[in-house]
């Protein structure tokens, strides 16, 4: 069995790293992970993202996209009309099959919208950190005037 280290990764991912967590406990799952549609992630902003899969004889009609808390899901479906009975299939390379893809997103990670264009469809992502979690600077006053001791004296004791 082969052993992928992902460790490098961690380090330039900001919105996906759930993803890359995901990915390196179900190494040895690889080979049964479907791998239908093809698709690219990349990072087009600092917190913006953008998805791109492979959706070559998909109709917009034919596809779905939806968010539902940190899952992103994509599904595609041929519709089944009625054939042609006058052709004949001689070789099929176009796969027509349905599918279903399933992406884990960060927290914050939001899709901001999706676009279908020359077979390949585009699904925008943003990652939008509440204001009560993003990171602020902290005022360091300076050195105040230094604590003065105050030394007790012995009490007198009555005779």
């Amino acid at each position: 069995m082969l052993n992928y280290d992902l460790s490098p990764f961690y380090r330039s991912t900001v919105g996906f790293d759930r993803l890359l967590s995901m990915l390196d406990k179900a190494v040895g799952a690889e080979q049964n992970a479907p791998t239908y549609p093809p698709y690219n992630i990349e990072r087009t902003g600092e917190n913006a993202y953008r998805i791109t899969l492979a959706v070559a004889g998909f109709a917009d009609k034919e596809l779905s996209v939806e968010s539902r808390e940190n899952t992103l899901t994509v599904r595609g479906s041929k519709e089944t009309g009625v054939k042609d009975e006058k052709r004949d299939m001689l070789y099929q390379g176009i796969a027509a099959r349905a599918f279903e893809r399933r992406f884990q997103l960060a927290d914050h990670v939001v899709v901001t919208g999706a676009a279908s264009e020359n077979g390949l469809l585009h699904i925008d992502l943003v990652r939008e950190v509440p204001e009560a979690q993003k990171p602020r600077t902290i005022a360091i006053n300076g050195a105040a005037k230094p604590a003065r001791t105050i030394e007790a004296a012995p009490e007198k004791q009555a005779a």
